[in-house]
């Protein structure tokens, strides 16, 4: 059996995994949420490592609010940054394979084609600083990793995101306004969880950096049209174009992973 640390179990990754684990038989996962494993203190990771003897860590912890990080940077470095060191010389002491998620935010979004793992890494905000802050300690620390970056994640079924706050909308009937104005590849954690599971940790090769996006460039408001659309919702009563829209966090207009 190979057995897997699975952190952020309460996420809508962590949730994820957990729902696809039974087509994994010969995988073991512990999974673990914040309370029972807080990735920013040494000696919650010290317990949570003596559960088994792990081969892997799937680390699905993260400090996501994107708003309140640029209000309180302190604390999404405390989690992205300090916390993924933490992690990181946990596993390189017990000898397991990091896997951690990253996000798009890491690039500014001024390229006009899709980012590379070649590409440099310049973000716009303190969540994106704060999570190329934690790769980085990743990179420092450990031989054995895999830094996988991934866009505009959502779920059908868990967590609070954009896909779900749109369907939220549309049933109670409102006029729903999203912009245009940023362009990205929306991603499904069903995907996601797959590619962790069936590329890495049984492909057990190809350390380092990698990109993950269900691979379909679109807008906020052509994703949020899409949405509708499926779910059999009349969009153009629903859906209205913003170009007015603006957030406290500077945000990447281009987010496209390749």
């Amino acid at each position: 059996m190979i057995n897997i640390l699975v952190t952020g179990a309460s996420g809508q990754l962590g949730k994820t995994l957990n729902d696809v684990k039974l087509e994994y038989p010969k995988l073991d996962f512990v999974f673990l949420d914040s309370k029972q494993l807080d990735i920013t203190d040494n000696l919650s990771i010290e317990k949570a490592f003596t559960l088994a003897h792990f081969d892997f860590c799937i680390n699905c912890a993260a400090y996501t609010n994107v708003e309140q990080a640029e209000k309180t940077p302190e604390i999404a470095f405390k989690v992205n940054a300090e916390g993924v060191k933490n992690l990181a010389l946990a596993c390189k002491e017990s000898n397991v394979t990091l896997i951690h998620i990253s996000t798009d935010y890491v690039f500014d979004g001024e390229k006009t084609g899709p980012y590379t793992i070649e590409d440099t890494p310049n973000p716009i905000n303190e969540y994106g600083k704060s999570k190329l802050a934690g790769e980085k300690y990743i990179q420092e620390i450990l031989d054995k990793y895999y830094i996988i970056r991934t866009s505009w994640l959502y779920s059908k079924i868990h967590g609070k995101n954009f896909y779900k706050t749109i369907l939220q909308k549309a049933k109670k009937g409102d006029v729903i306004k999203v912009t245009d104005e940023q362009i990205g590849c929306p991603t499904d954690t069903i995907n996601l969880a797959k590619f962790i599971i069936e590329y890495k940790v049984i492909s057990k090769s190809n350390f380092g950096i990698h990109h993950f996006s269900d691979n379909i460039a679109m807008t906020w408001y052509s994703f949020a049209a899409s949405i509708l659309k499926y779910n059999n919702f009349d969009l153009y009563k629903l859906l209205n174009l913003n170009r007015n829209y603006t957030t406290f966090a500077e945000r990447p207009k281009n987010s496209i992973l390749q």
